[in-house]
């Protein structure tokens, strides 16, 4: 696939050529693809088509990918600040952390905030850690299972100085809060046990008044 018809490709209305274009794009990469493998990322309705746009991006210096994510995090469209925060936590280029806001780990869209709990576990600079489990604890009790697993396991990446941090909330007034918190702190000691198992375990702890902490 030449590169003129790689990008034509990727405005295709079939999903099949949209990929097949991304994985032309990634194969042979070019720095004039870069915007365009961007811009394609924030409108992309099929997620294995977005996968491979990432990808793609991957595939191409930081240097000329780095500043048009960092400008995507910041725009007005939900999935294009999602898709550019997923492809930051790929590339893992640590310079993009300042642009890992309080904002956007608090974002009112949870595909964008939970895209951005696993950026910013894979670029905190080392010594931050404590600093951004206090805020990501803030977000506890929210949204759905899915969310809350994903936030679960993004404090369980950050280790043990999450324990401080979750015992400050055990006496939350907001039960969900409670038992979300307890819940993380079991994957977090025992990794094995499932989020299913821990969450269910901690709302039954919760309902019966106990913090789960010092018996």
């Amino acid at each position: 696939m030449t590169a003129l018809r790689a990008l034509q490709g990727l405005e295709d209305g079939r999903s099949s050529v949209r990929l097949r274009a991304a994985l032309a794009v990634g194969t042979a990469p070019d720095p004039r693809f870069v915007g365009r493998l961007i811009e394609r990322c924030a409108v992309e309705p099929e997620f294995f088509v977005r996968d491979m746009l990432t990808w793609a991006l991957t595939r191409h210096p930081v240097s000329v990918t780095l500043p048009g994510l960092l400008s995507e995090v910041r725009s007005e469209r939900a999935q294009a600040r999602s898709q550019a925060l997923h492809t930051l936590s790929k590339i893992g280029d640590r310079r993009a952390w300042p642009a890992i806001t309080r904002a956007l780990l608090s974002d009112a869209d949870d595909e964008v905030a939970r895209s951005a709990w696993r950026a910013a576990v894979l670029l905190v600079p080392e010594g931050e850690e404590s600093d951004l489990a206090a805020v990501l604890v803030t977000q506890l009790g929210r949204g759905e299972r899915e969310t809350q697993l994903s936030l679960s396991r993004a404090l369980v990446a950050l280790g043990d100085v999450i324990v401080p941090v979750l015992e400050a909330v055990a006496a939350d007034p907001d039960r969900s809060v409670r038992a979300h918190a307890l819940a993380t702190e079991r994957l977090l000691r025992d990794p094995d046990a499932g989020f299913e198992f821990a969450i269910e375990e901690a709302k039954r702890v919760v309902a019966l008044g106990g913090s789960g902490h010092g018996g």
